[in-house]
């Protein structure tokens, strides 16, 4: 964003050349164009044949439905500009998709704090697009206390089941299935799904794909906080 013509990472462009000094040791490596340090676990990640982007990859592109924005958005558009985390979810989940949408929730409030509001987008993508219409997805951004007046998050809703598919399973690597109503443990349950989020820096590379539980929340505004200092 502007402040009198000048971008936010050009008035800090001389506090940034001392501070790289002080926290290079927390830096990745800029010759695959990430700034956190490689993942745990990283040489074991790399020999993996992984269908999903990992730290280093760059951002998949697919443009998505954002109803409560009345607009399409493309995954990429906001290389160049904004640093992007993207999750996956349904809304009826009272599991795990609440902590997942609660860490966007954190970071987002983390870059308020910082006065980089504008240099964050947050993009929850819903693989239920059936039961997930536009006045459910505003019912729980309520819910989960997002900042819709931030301007900087966008509820993605695939057109239909099989889109859905595409975009989550097929280009994010994400994979969720249905649960039949007999085998859920509750109701609400209807699908089970792999827990994913993905940290994307400005210029569009994956800096960190966390999957399995959740992260806390001090770990999303450290890294949150890592970018925008590196910035």
């Amino acid at each position: 964003m502007d402040y009198d013509g000048v971008s936010r990472r050009q008035a800090l462009a001389g506090a940034a050349g001392v501070a790289l000094g002080t926290i290079a040791g927390c830096l990745g490596d800029d010759d695959d164009g990430t700034v956190l340090d490689p993942p745990e676990r990283w040489d074991q990640l790399q020999d993996m044949d992984t269908p999903r982007p990992i730290h280093g990859d760059e951002l998949p592109e697919t443009t998505v439905p954002a109803p409560l924005a009345d607009r399409d958005v493309t995954t990429t558009e906001f290389v160049g500009d904004r640093h992007a985390m993207f999750t996956f979810i349904f809304t009826r989940c009272s599991m795990a998709c609440p902590a997942l949408t609660s860490n966007l929730v954190q970071a987002q409030a983390t870059a308020a704090e910082h006065d980089a509001t504008d240099e964050f987008a947050f993009l929850p993508v819903t693989f239920d697009p059936e039961y997930d219409t536009p006045a459910e997805l505003e019912a729980y951004a309520g819910e989960q206390g997002v900042d819709r007046d931030a301007g900087n998050w966008w509820f993605l809703r695939p057109e239909s089941q099989d889109r859905a598919r595409d975009v989550v399973d097929d280009t994010f690597g994400v994979h969720y299935e249905y649960v039949p109503e007999e085998d859920r443990e509750m109701e609400n349950m209807a699908w089970s799904h792999a827990n994913v989020i993905y940290l994307v820096n400005e210029d569009g590379i994956v800096e960190r794909m966390y999957s399995g539980d959740p992260p806390s929340p001090a770990t999303i505004a450290t890294d949150v906080e890592t970018l925008l200092d590196r910035w």
